[in-house]
């Protein structure tokens, strides 16, 4: 399949330019390029084999998000019962429903989730979590978001909800996110590799195809970067909420 695909230009030429968008909106929002990439590359090619092509590109701007590595180790202690949970939730969440994409209902159900998390970003109330229920909301967030991206291979919900409930500010936020979503990528980088059972999409071939997907993901990051910087705090949560809502929307009705 990835050879077939990698052996057609225009079908080559599409995947480049959906990453150079997913990578865009990356850059802008902290999050995206799974939910933009599964979501397009889904028109030309099966669930499975997109999330195969979008790991390497997943995981390398999640890892630069990370940054300042200064700064992480607060971060770490904070959100490790989360990380955890996200672990156990992806590889159970394989384990359980088998290959990626086939559960009836699970794309809409992900879209109706984002949707209605952006809908309330955009006009509700702010939540806030106290600190000593951080911890076990943290691991429930995690295995739900497994279970979620084991089901659709996105996970953004309800990751994003429990981190934007601890009130971080911008900069620790992007890092938090960027830390959450690269133990999700490595997870279900496993998954796919067959570790939790089963036979996966993920080999050689579609290393190199994801490999392929890199440059075009990181200049699309690149250029995004530079747009949130001139950005205002209340411009970037709309810009937010606005791309979560445009993304659910997309999975309800496509």
């Amino acid at each position: 399949m990835n050879a077939d695909l990698l052996a057609q230009p225009g079908l080559l030429l599409g995947a480049v330019l959906v990453f150079a968008l997913a990578g865009v909106v990356k850059g802008v929002v902290g999050l995206g390029l799974p939910t933009v990439s599964m979501a397009l590359l889904a028109l030309f090619m099966p669930t499975g084999q997109a999330a195969a092509w979008l790991l390497l590109p997943s995981l390398v701007t999640n890892v630069l998000q990370m940054r300042p590595a200064a700064s992480l180790g607060p971060v770490l202690r904070q959100l490790w019962p989360m990380q955890l949970g996200v672990v156990v939730g992806t590889l159970g969440g394989v384990w359980w429903w088998g290959p990626l994409g086939q559960a009836a209902g699970a794309r809409t159900l992900l879209g109706a989730a984002l949707a209605l998390y952006a809908l309330w970003g955009l006009w509700g109330r702010a939540v806030t979590l106290p600190h000593r229920h951080q911890g076990w909301l943290g691991a429930v967030a995690g295995l739900v978001t497994g279970g979620i991206t084991a089901l659709t291979g996105v996970f953004v919900v309800p990751a994003v909800a429990y981190l934007q409930a601890l009130q971080l500010p911008r900069q620790a936020l992007m890092q938090a996110m960027g830390l959450s979503f690269t133990v999700s990528t490595l997870a279900l980088g496993l998954g796919l590799s067959g570790v939790a059972g089963g036979s996966g999409p993920l080999d050689g071939a579609a290393l190199g195809a994801s490999a392929a997907m890199l440059l075009p993901a990181l200049l699309g990051m690149a250029a995004g970067e530079r747009l949130r910087s001139r950005l205002s705090a209340t411009a970037f949560k709309r810009v937010l909420m606005g791309s979560l809502l445009a993304l659910g929307a997309y999975m309800l009705f496509n």
